[in-house]
């Protein structure tokens, strides 16, 4: 786990499996270190846990780091996000195509403590995508940030990220998902409980929504065991993003840097689940492994 060139060469052994194209955006010269090659370097790094691009650069090979600079390196890894996701989407493909459950939830992403939100420029770089305040009724705490929506499978294999101002309430989430799911039954908890968006998401796309009743509802009943239960599953993902992917530190300062880490940490934990399944054939959630 700890051998960063031979963990480099796992990862990018399995994108050129996802992707048959070296360079994944135009560029006028072609660079030494490949599209594919950074975003392998960048997916190890997070795996690793290597937070800090100074760390990093001190940490990798010869052959690698004679290639390309720190600066261009932080560059173009903002320039590649929508390929990073690209490759997850795949991936996620691959594991998901047949499934026919889903849970949905989201979580707090910070990017500064509340007390510095007011002077705070982080993100603000761009109008559209400001952080705003908002509260996580789960954890009991108002944060200054974004919120990080998903949908994954049962499995525990995300199928669809999206990220929202803190204070844009989780059903807003709902009207994106039915043009990127059908046929489907969707798991959520009571931030998702609304009738009119259960009918709508039912009519659109066959997709049924399970939610549990609160007490105090006409005809309430308590939910069925097994979706509680597996509802689990993408609380344990967010656990694990948050303990080995450290997905809650943020050291950027722009959107674009912002959601590119986001990206980054989430495709590293989707490549090593790829990896247990396809090279050990063990369970793709047990991600403090070693992946050589």
């Amino acid at each position: 786990m700890n051998n960063l060139d031979a963990n480099y060469k796992r990862i990018l052994e399995v994108l050129r499996k996802i992707s048959n194209e070296n360079l994944l955006s135009y560029q006028r010269r072609t660079p030494k270190l490949k599209d594919l090659e950074l975003i392998s370097l960048a997916l190890t790094a997070e795996f690793m846990g290597i937070d800090s691009e100074n760390h990093l650069f001190r940490q990798i090979p010869k052959t690698i780091k004679c290639k390309i600079e720190r600066s261009v390196y932080n560059r173009r890894k903002r320039r590649l996000a929508n390929s990073i996701n690209d490759l997850r989407m795949k991936i996620a493909k691959s594991f998901n195509e047949f499934e026919k459950f889903f849970i949905i939830d989201s979580m707090p992403v910070e990017v500064c403590k509340l007390s510095r939100s007011s002077t705070s420029k982080i993100c603000k770089d761009v109008d559209y995508c400001y952080p705003n305040r908002g509260f996580c009724a789960s954890q009991q705490m108002h944060f200054y940030g974004y919120k990080l929506h998903a949908v994954c499978s049962v499995n525990g294999v995300f199928q669809s990220i999206d990220l929202s101002p803190a204070s844009v309430h989780d059903i807003h989430y709902l009207k994106d998902i039915k043009e990127q799911l059908s046929d489907c039954t969707l798991l959520g908890d009571k931030g998702y409980l609304s009738a009119e968006i259960q009918i709508d998401l039912f009519n659109y796309a066959n997709i049924e929504l399970e939610t549990p009743k609160r007490m105090n509802q006409k005809d309430y009943k308590p939910q069925f065991y097994l979706f509680k239960k597996q509802r689990k599953r993408i609380e344990t993902l967010f656990s694990q993003l948050c303990d080995q992917f450290m997905i809650r530190r943020n050291y950027a300062k722009t959107f674009e840097g912002f959601k590119t880490r986001l990206l980054s940490k989430i495709t590293a934990l989707t490549v090593v689940q790829f990896i247990n399944k396809t090279y050990f054939n063990r369970n793709i959630n047990n991600l403090k492994v070693s992946i050589i």
